[in-house]
């Protein structure tokens, strides 16, 4: 009789490990891999966000423009944040001013926008330049496409999400100014759902130097917003020929997750 061939001893299975043990690093490599779609492991509660995850999520940035491209989404304990910064006369996310007002729907009065140098430094913003207005009232307007950009739609009609935007104004010291700024949520038709509106106090001649910050959070605004229209107007005080108004940069809006 032949030998009896030996049979291998099977060792106890490993215990599952949960996700949620795995250290920050390890669990990137994991989730990278994962055919799950990133909205679910948001929309799931994920127990750890990070932009290394997302990466079809991007950061949206411009300094007196809303931008779409460039960066990764920002993640803290409180939720994703997917941010739009406009970098001060740059369009679409690029370099400032090297590509003017392309991306924006404008309309120049007097002299007309023009782009400068900040005339004091902006912590914190992607460029150091901002848009200028003229002497008779001057408009700007982009659109952005939140679906485009990255945020899913069943996102966007959860109850999760805060639309934050904030933008930042002043004067030259020795003109005065006048600012406006509306931002206004639509739907898939363009039709207004909510909307902001700011209009500070005129800066006035000699008072001041530098710029101030408008900011609002969009909360319950309910189903079906898909675009967010951001709307900025400026003129001077003095009728100056020439762009002595109102300075705008450094303008933000970020789509806040709340996973609590």
């Amino acid at each position: 009789m032949g030998a009896r061939p030996s049979r291998r001893r099977r060792l106890p299975a490993d215990p599952p490990i949960a996700l949620d043990a795995l250290p920050p690093e390890l669990l990137v490599q994991v989730l990278s891999h994962s055919v799950m779609p990133s909205k679910h492991l948001v929309l799931r509660r994920a127990l750890v966000l990070l932009p290394s995850i997302f990466p079809s999520i991007r950061v949206f940035s411009n300094a007196s423009a809303l931008a779409s491209g460039g960066q990764r989404i920002g993640a803290s304990m409180e939720g994703v944040q997917i941010v739009w910064q406009d970098r001060g006369g740059g369009a679409k996310g690029r370099s400032c001013g090297r590509e003017g007002f392309r991306g924006w729907e404008v309309e120049h009065g007097g002299n007309g926008w023009a782009v400068e140098k900040n005339l004091i430094m902006m912590p914190g913003a992607p460029s150091q330049t901002c848009f200028v207005t003229s002497f008779e009232w001057c408009f700007k307007r982009q659109l952005v496409d939140l679906v485009m950009e990255g945020v899913w739609q069943e996102l966007l009609d959860s109850a999760q999400i805060e639309i934050c935007v904030a933008d930042w104004w002043g004067a030259r010291e020795n003109c005065g100014c006048i600012y406006r700024l509306r931002v206004r949520l639509l739907d898939v038709y363009e039709n207004e759902v909510v909307k902001f509106s700011a209009s500070p106090n005129p800066v006035l001649q000699w008072t001041e130097r530098g710029c101030r910050q408008v900011s609002h959070v969009f909360t319950n605004f309910g189903k079906g917003i898909r675009y967010v229209s951001f709307e900025q107007y400026g003129r001077d005080t003095r009728s100056w020929v020439g762009h002595y108004g109102t300075l705008v940069t450094h303008s933000s809006v970020r789509v806040r997750i709340r996973l609590s």
